[in-house]
């Protein structure tokens, strides 16, 4: 039986998919983040957001970061689904329609991912050793990755936390009439919900100190 064939089509796609997360996680993709941001005081654990996080928690969502559970997902999903398609085809003569294994493959896969993601999840590092609160940013340097932080128009700003963890937050200057580009160093000096004020750390290195 052909992974190729139209049959195995959704199959297919899927391991297409789970090579392509494979590939852009090793290559890095820059700054790309897989689970973007989702550490914002705490917002990060899933199962802190009441019944919605209870569900996570189920599919195993909260046990594993959220490439590693598509990874598993989609190489379970397309097994099965190659599975599906060959037991019928023994069975009958022929393989079912794609979209009807895909759909037999999906509802095994979903709780067979959130079994195997649980063990995988007591291999990795714990997550809360490291976690930090946005506040904990505050007093920390940055470097502006995208677009000009002038008032009321931010940037993203990458800045690193004590534990060497990138996070991507909004930058504004701290002085209400300056601007900082993409490429610059800034000082986070203050923030308001999730929205951080720096001051350019060449500007800083300029002032007088008496």
């Amino acid at each position: 039986m052909s992974l190729f064939a139209d049959y195995n089509l959704p199959f297919a796609i899927a391991f297409g998919l789970m090579g392509l997360l494979l590939v852009l996680q090793l290559v890095g993709m820059g700054d790309y983040d897989f689970d973007a941001d989702l550490d914002a005081d705490g917002v990060g654990d899933p199962t802190s957001a009441g019944f919605g996080g209870a569900i996570l928690s189920i599919l195993g969502l909260g046990k594993v970061p959220l490439f590693v559970w598509l990874v598993v997902f989609l190489l379970i999903f397309a097994v099965l689904g190659m599975g599906i398609q060959a037991l019928a085809a023994d069975l009958t003569g022929s393989a079912l329609f794609p979209w009807l294994a895909a759909l037999f493959s999906a509802g095994g896969a979903i709780p067979a991912t959130a079994v195997v993601a649980r063990p995988i999840g007591h291999l990795m590092p714990k997550d809360e050793t490291s976690a930090v609160g946005l506040q904990s940013l505050v007093g920390r340097r940055g470097i502006v990755t995208t677009g000009t932080a002038r008032r009321g128009s931010p940037a993203r700003t990458r800045v690193y936390d004590r534990h060497g963890q990138s996070h991507h937050v909004m930058m504004e200057p701290h002085e209400g009439t300056g601007e900082v580009g993409e490429g610059q160093e800034v000082l986070l000096v203050r923030r308001e919900g999730q929205l951080f004020y720096g001051q350019p750390s060449a500007e800083r290195k300029l002032s007088p100190t008496g």
